[in-house]
């Protein structure tokens, strides 16, 4: 699944190879980097000889001050042109200590402006100036996805990342922001190798990371006007301007290792058929590059599947093949050339064999957002200094919280607070309009202060900062006990939703939202959207992900069911999320919440790599069967495949039977998430197992006890709450800080 705002032309414009152009190929050209594997006159005329096209220098490997004697030792074995392979608009990784890493998954890196000898808690990149744009939020991959990490705080000479994916980090590796930055498209090495490229009469140069048009002809004065410009299509600004990049440049390589740091892995072979497709009509060579024959870095032999996709690659229309780390770096750059030119002259003779079919499109393999879109509803930079002159409401946290869950598409399909036609629909069916699944009334009160009564208005923070905008169509009241007998199955003044209904009344504001930014909270380590979450998950490789929900810190028995949720979906992996907005009295407080499963990730108690933290911020309904599809449809929204169903679920003081849960998904039919129900469980001693309290002998889990002997200084049973947690709760009342919701 491509990030947001990531191209459709993957889609709608590939372009199958052209057999009558292929068997006009009088032969595959190949091009070949050179390094410490083959640096010398042996391998570099045996490569002369075996008909390569091109030798490359990387300069992404070479010191600036060794460019013009790298130039020297090739051209003295050969007359092969040279060609300089800058470095571009790319970050890297700076220089480790031990050549090499291991960072662990929620553990803090810093990334240093100046130099640091790099271990796995400090780091630099290349340039160290990008810190500069790095934002909170920011997600980074690194060496191949190996590692991925989010920008939580940033500052003048640091910034801080905390790792979601844990994995080894080598020296000088790529490194993909997750949204488009701008960068020069050639750093002061590159500009000066060029300069001593020309010096040597070297005419081809390839451009890494090309962006957009201006970045060749920026290349192209550098390099001269008879230079031979080969642009590299290995990010997502590339793919969005193919056209304008390859007829600025001689030619275009397909660079499908840092490509597939920008795309899914599974689309590269579509993207390279339309590549390679649009090249052809524009009039360009096309070559490809990465993991041709990765296995003869090491071993004298390809394995079926590297040959295979040399062939298919041929087919696809390519003109060329490149070879980077198998002569740069490998033990058999002499085979590898070798087997390239068998390989395409079998492909030669077989130029009138079946015609290709064209390649169907890959489908996502996490759950669809509700709805089939989710919902993104940002103001423009425009549209937010417009804000500036509107008339201004200030509104309650929990109103600002659904603003932003209905921005950010948490609660898609909505577009903005319910009218009439919606509300009734939705108390009535348990639908929208349309028919789409939809169980919880999303309302916003008309406030007494509100300034207009249709059209816009700026709605601003408690700190007096802009929010959002809400676009306001009409206002309406409906009968109170009515809407309450509907929405809660009660009038009784006790459940606390009908007496919010009580406390508020029930005249409403229809209407669409735009956010300009969102609040400020002390859980940004934790705050991540459902894009980012479907983000992590295709990154993971996740396609059943099992959500739970939780207003509490941690005891035996959620643990017990998560785990259990883990194996009986057969889930790749388990979304913990936690509601961190208002709650009812006596309730842990979110940041308690959070560290205390913060504590069980650090202990290793979850499976490794298996489990995401994320809070949630909203505030609960306690409308028990409608909030528990509503929670699940919020998690579908993540990314989530399966949810966990507890048997009071969101329900208070007894107004909903457990039974009710199962019913309503039931009457509901499929609606995208499956419900996973668990029954309360508790331990018995007798087995040393936490059941079903349906078991004999289990003895229940008391959150009031689990309060009182933690208040108290008295240790919890380990079989009730683990010592990890009991030991972080009991660091914040030592401390004298609140734990509890007042």
């Amino acid at each position: 699944m491509l990030p947001a705002g990531g191209p459709d032309l993957l889609k709608v414009r590939a372009v199958p190879a052209n057999h009558q152009i292929m068997k006009t190929m009088s032969r595959t050209e190949l091009l070949c980097t050179l390094g410490p594997s083959s640096v010398n006159e042996r391998i570099i005329k045996r490569l002369t000889e075996l008909d390569v096209t091109l030798f490359r220098i990387n300069l992404s490997h070479t010191a600036a001050h060794d460019v013009a004697q790298a130039i020297d030792d090739i051209a003295q074995h050969t007359d092969v042109p040279i060609c300089l392979d800058t470095e571009g608009a790319q970050i890297r990784t700076g220089k480790f200590v031990d050549g090499s890493v291991v960072v662990h998954e929620n553990r803090l890196i810093s990334v240093h402006r100046r130099r640091v000898p790099g271990d796995s808690l400090n780091i630099n990149l290349y340039p160290t100036h990008i810190i500069d744009d790095l934002v909170v939020g920011d997600f980074i991959s690194i060496d191949f996805n190996s590692v991925l990490a989010q920008v939580i705080e940033t500052g003048p000479e640091t910034v801080t990342l905390r790792v979601i994916n844990g994995g080894k980090i080598g020296s000088n590796k790529a490194v993909t922001l997750q949204r488009p930055i701008d960068m020069d498209p050639l750093t002061e090495k590159d500009v000066a190798a060029i300069a001593i490229g020309r010096d040597k009469g070297i005419r081809h140069y390839a451009l890494s990371f090309a962006n957009r048009r201006s970045d060749v002809e920026q290349i192209r004065e550098l390099a001269g006007p008879d230079a031979f410009i080969i642009s590299k299509i290995e990010c997502r600004n590339g793919l969005t301007n193919l056209d304008a990049i390859t007829e600025a440049s001689d030619a275009i390589l397909i660079d499908r290792g840092d490509l597939s740091r920008e795309i899914p892995i599974s689309r590269i072979p579509a993207a390279q058929k339309m590549i390679i497709g649009r090249g052809k009509a524009i009039g360009r060579k096309v070559y490809v590059a990465t993991n041709l024959l990765e296995s003869m870095i090491e071993a004298p032999l390809p394995t079926r599947a590297e040959v295979n996709d040399i062939y298919n690659t041929l087919a696809d229309g390519a003109d060329g093949l490149v070879l980077a780390a198998e002569t740069a770096i490998g033990k058999y750059p002499i085979e590898c050339a070798q087997m390239v030119r068998q390989v395409a002259g079998e492909f030669a003779k077989s130029l009138d064999g079946d015609a290709l079919q064209p390649f169907a499109d890959p489908v996502s393999q996490l759950a669809p957002p509700h709805g089939g879109e989710l919902v993104q509803l940002n103001a423009t930079e425009a549209e937010a200094l417009e804000a500036a002159a509107l008339p201004q409401v200030r509104l309650d946290d929990n109103t600002l919280s659904d603003i932003e869950q209905i921005a950010l598409g948490t609660y898609s399909p909505l577009r903005g607070f319910m009218g009439p036609d919606e509300l009734d629909a939705v108390l009535d069916t348990c639908r929208l309009p349309d028919g789409t699944a939809w169980t919880m009334p999303i309302l916003l009160h008309a406030p007494a202060n509100l300034p207009v009564g249709e059209g816009r208005v700026l709605v601003t923070a408690a700190d007096g900062a802009a929010h959002s905008i809400l676009d306001i169509r009409r206002i309406f009241e409906t009968d109170r006990a009515s809407t309450a007998q509907r929405w809660y199955g009660t009038t009784d003044a006790r459940h606390p939703g009908v007496a919010l209904l009580e406390r508020h009344g029930c005249r409403f504001v229809e209407a669409g939202v735009k956010l300009i930014r969102r609040r400020a909270g002390g859980f940004s380590r934790y705050d991540l959207t459902p894009a980012q979450l479907r983000f992590i998950f295709a990154h993971k490789g996740w396609g059943r992900v099992v959500g739970f929900h939780s207003r509490n810190a941690p005891h035996r028995a959620h643990e017990h069911i998560q785990l259990a949720a883990i194996e009986r979906c057969h889930a790749d992996g388990l979304l913990i999320s936690p509601v961190i907005g208002a709650g009812k009295q006596g309730d842990f407080l979110p940041n308690i919440i959070l560290d205390s499963y913060q504590a069980m990730l650090d202990f290793g108690i979850y499976p490794p790599g298996r489990v995401v933290l994320s809070s949630f911020q909203t505030w609960p309904r306690y409308a028990g069967p409608r909030e528990a599809v509503f929670t699940a449809l919020c998690r579908k929204n993540m990314g989530c495949s399966h949810f966990v169903i507890g048997r009071d679920h969101t329900g208070v003081g007894g107004f909903y039977a457990p039974e009710e849960n199962v019913r309503i998904f039931e009457r509901l039919g499929d609606i995208g998430i499956e419900p996973v129900f668990f029954d309360a469980v508790g331990y018995n001693h007798a087995t040393a197992r936490h059941e079903t309290m349906d078991h004999d002998g289990v003895e229940a889990i008391s959150g009031t006890f689990i309060r009182d002997s933690l208040v108290a200084g008295r240790p919890v049973p380990e079989w009730m709450m683990r010592r990890e947690v009991q030991e972080c709760i009991a660091a914040e009342l030592r401390a004298g800080r609140p734990v509890f919701q007042e």
